[in-house]
């Protein structure tokens, strides 16, 4: 019953992700809208084909779950337990599609680009988190009256940037490899560590009423040395990796080698408290690095088609819109705040471009924009607050409203951006001209 319900919300996952992306795709829409939008509607915002239990839903409410009863005589007595495990295993499923979409992205991103834009990265980085962060929440304290707890928790969850949804995004655009698209990857790379960190912070002092200075600190020097340290050791063990790929005789030995390099480091990212998507971003670096890159990243494809949009559908499908409902009296504060958070989400992001200097011919404007998405990222900030009870029902609801607006306007605005420039050059304009 289990494999049967797996089974089963794979299909309605590729269905809503394929539809999605392909009318998106016709309206000159990225397609990761789309998949975004598939999930919404088979999420428990609509359809309630795809549904988790951390959302406070029951299996009874859970379409799929009904159709298995209906169909191959699961009892109702055996759902629930059927309902957590499904749930789980398409959670996994996803986490996965988001550490192959990094590895790709690493693959396809520029290590010596990305050294070389590591300054301004860091600018665009540390704006980005502080600009948000005090902004969101000195306005929640003194405009609002909200207590310091819940305003820090809700000022944290400004600071993240998804960068699986804005990766893919300039992917799409063919803008990765720019030098505008390796600023915004470096930023959202060292954004995610520093977010962890905050979120870290903002956690101990939900618990404990104070910051705990230690475990802080060791937070710092571990994703400082992770990341530094994987790639000056990946690289001395690069030529180790190309031998023995090119001394094995059996099919894919590429492929899997490479997989499992990516999972070692994701593994050792996530044993040392940071994200896993660190770990699979830093492998594709290293990998990029070789000569079998241009292979790797062809044989990656079909993987990453497979994996990624269960992540995409996934977050699409948690979103639940019903916060939104004015009707709600519960939800009328909270749409007050959240329309506040979302002012600052977007200009506290924007403005990162702008703190580039010396670099004139640099798209800066896109470059904000490309920080803009909360994603999956923001929802965890609302997740560990609402657990740990320093967020009321409407602060949730505001800072999830926050997160929903800003990941479905990054990727139209990205377009926009970056489209602007390239049809002015088109028609014979300098980039000083566009200045």
């Amino acid at each position: 019953m289990i494999l049967a319900a797996v089974l089963l919300s794979l299909v309605v996952i590729y269905f809503a992700s394929k539809v999605g992306g392909e009318l998106c795709s016709r309206i000159n829409l990225p397609p990761v809208l789309g998949e975004l939008v598939g999930g919404v509607l088979v999420g428990v915002s609509a359809l309630s084909l795809l549904v988790f239990p951390e959302g406070g839903i029951e299996a009874s409410q859970s379409l799929l779950m009904q159709f298995l009863q209906n169909t191959a005589g699961l009892s109702p007595e055996a759902a629930p337990a059927v309902f957590a495990t499904q749930s789980e295993v398409i959670s996994v499923l996803a986490e996965l599609g988001v550490i192959i979409l990094l590895f790709e992205i690493g693959l396809e991103s520029d290590l010596q680009e990305l050294i070389k834009v590591g300054p301004q990265a860091a600018i665009v980085a540390v704006v980005g988190v502080v600009a948000p962060f005090a902004a969101g929440t000195a306005g929640l304290v003194f405009l609002f009256h909200l207590s310091t707890v819940p305003a820090i928790f809700a000022g944290a969850a400004l600071t993240a940037t998804s960068i699986g949804i804005t990766a893919k995004v300039l992917a799409e655009l063919g803008q990765l490899t720019t030098k505008e698209g390796q600023i915004i990857i470096g930023a959202a790379v060292l954004d995610d560590v520093l977010g962890i960190i905050v979120l870290a912070v903002v956690a101990s002092l939900a618990k404990t009423g104070e910051v705990q200075v230690v475990s802080t600190i060791w937070l710092i020097v571990s994703a400082g040395a992770f990341l530094i340290g994987a790639i000056i050791v990946g690289r001395l063990l690069s030529p180790l990796f190309v031998s023995l790929v090119d001394g094995m005789k059996t099919r894919g030995q590429l492929l899997t080698v490479s997989v499992v390099f990516a999972f070692v480091l994701s593994y050792i990212a996530t044993v040392i408290q940071l994200e896993a998507i660190l770990g699979a971003f830093a492998a594709g670096l290293i990998l990029a690095e070789t000569d079998k890159r241009g292979e790797l990243e062809e044989q990656v494809l079909p993987v990453a088609d497979l994996f990624v949009p269960i992540f995409f559908v996934c977050v699409g499908a948690k979103t639940d819109l019903s916060v939104l409902n004015p009707a709600v009296p519960a939800n009328r504060e909270g749409l007050i705040i959240a329309a506040f958070l979302i002012v600052v989400a977007i200009i506290g992001k924007v403005i990162t471009g702008f703190t580039v200097f010396g670099q004139d011919q640099l798209n800066k404007l896109a470059i904000g924009v490309g920080m803009i998405p909360r994603g999956e990222v923001g929802l965890v900030f609302a997740g560990v607050g609402s657990a740990s009870g320093a967020l009321s029902e409407s602060t949730e609801a505001a800072i999830i409203m926050m997160v929903i607006l800003t990941t479905f306007i990054a990727p139209p605005f990205l377009r926009l951006v970056f489209k602007e420039p390239q049809a002015a050059i088109a028609t014979g304009e300098t980039p000083e001209k566009l200045q």
